[in-house]
């Protein structure tokens, strides 16, 4: 690290207040131009993913990384892990900036903050990447499985919406199962494809689509007995009890959700609501009877996967964590209709209410 690496303070005008500690992390070396967001350290360090995407200008970057630090916050505490939230970014196009001395240079930099933020991949970075970043911090998990971390998360986040399916299925129908019940699969990519074996294990009837034609052909010839439609349009107007988006965010925008015949929309996306409050897409599910399961909850396995590598990589335990998403969902969907609000809206509540609780021991700090 350079004497040009020191953290800086914000200066943008973009609001930090709510945040913790946002740190500006620059190395004329490599040309690393990163922020490291903490949003919330009361449940315990802040674990998020290190995102590398060319950005317009630092501005930008610090929104996004300000908004994503605060998702991870509500995804950690609601999914009941005793971990705060927090992201970074690194500015540059990562098939042209990315270099293992800039990913030992950031390193460094997640090191220098004594393990108050834990970093994971996310857009733009990959496994192999985080075992490059792992030469220069203790505090990089999603590593290789050759590197002693957990390798592939998409096993235990399709794990994980399988039980918010299972939940949603228990509180509408009093049963945890999808036997008998038709779920429609919007992306059959590492998620998407996972989540099709658990369903139909279970005893459902599963219809998808894909962009990916080699991705749905890949798929038919494993489970044959899977049924295909031509696109997500034709698919959310087929008669399915639950819908999954497992692609692309804004999966849930005005037209999807007007013509949705399904009963429960439960995907691993990320984003799923367009308009995201009050008055958003979350009210209009409510209002025409879909139960919707909080994506940023159902697709919390990957990050439990991750986060047990903290204490050693076991996959049973990992596993164990993400079942636990099913007594999660079931209490976000039991206290949205005690309350009479939204799922989305309970999620936020409950995520709230458990930062809010351990709030007054301050500020999380690594042991000495």
């Amino acid at each position: 690290m350079t004497a040009s690496s020191s953290p800086t303070t914000s200066t943008s005008s973009t609001s930090t207040s709510s945040h913790e500690q946002v740190v500006f992390c620059h190395d004329r070396t490599t040309g690393l131009r990163a922020i490291i967001g903490i949003y919330s350290t009361a449940l315990g360090p802040a674990l998020g993913g290190t995102r590398f995407y060319p950005y317009a200008s630092e501005d930008a970057a610090l929104a996004d990384v300000l908004r994503l630090s605060k998702g991870m916050a509500y995804k950690n505490a609601v999914a009941g892990l005793d971990l705060g939230g927090g992201k970074a970014v690194i500015i540059g196009d990562p098939a042209t900036d990315k270099t293992p001395d800039l990913l030992r240079a950031y390193g460094r930099f997640v090191e220098s903050l004594g393990g108050r933020y834990v970093t994971a991949c996310d857009v733009g970075t990959y496994v192999a990447d985080m075992d490059v970043v792992s030469e220069t911090t203790r505090f990089a998990t999603g590593r290789s499985e050759a590197n002693g971390g957990a390798g592939d998360s998409s096993v235990l986040t399709a794990f994980g919406v399988f039980q918010g399916q299972r939940a949603a299925a228990q509180h509408l129908w009093g049963e945890p199962t999808l036997k008998g019940r038709t779920v429609g699969i919007a992306g059959v990519g590492k998620v998407g494809r996972i989540l099709a074996g658990h369903l139909l294990e279970d005893g459902a009837t599963v219809v998808v689509t894909d962009v990916n034609e080699q991705a749905v052909a890949a798929l038919v010839a494993q489970h044959p007995e899977i049924e295909v439609v031509a696109d997500t349009a034709t698919l959310v107007r087929s008669d399915i009890d639950v819908y999954a988006p497992c692609a692309l965010g804004g999966a849930l925008d005005d037209a999807t959700v007007e013509a949705l015949r399904a009963t429960v929309v439960c995907g691993g996306a990320n984003n799923q609501l367009v308009v995201e409050g009050e008055g958003g897409t979350a009210d209009r599910l409510r209002e025409r009877g879909i139960t919707y399961a909080p994506d940023f909850l159902v697709n919390a396995g990957g990050v439990i996967q991750v986060s047990d590598e903290l204490h050693g990589f076991d996959f049973e335990r990992a596993k164990k964590g993400a079942a636990a998403i099913f007594d999660h969902t079931l209490e976000v969907l039991e206290t949205a209709d005690a309350r009479s609000i939204t799922p989305a809206a309970a999620a936020d509540h409950i995520a709230e209410e458990r930062m809010a609780a351990r709030a007054a021991a301050g500020i999380w700090l690594p042991a000495h």
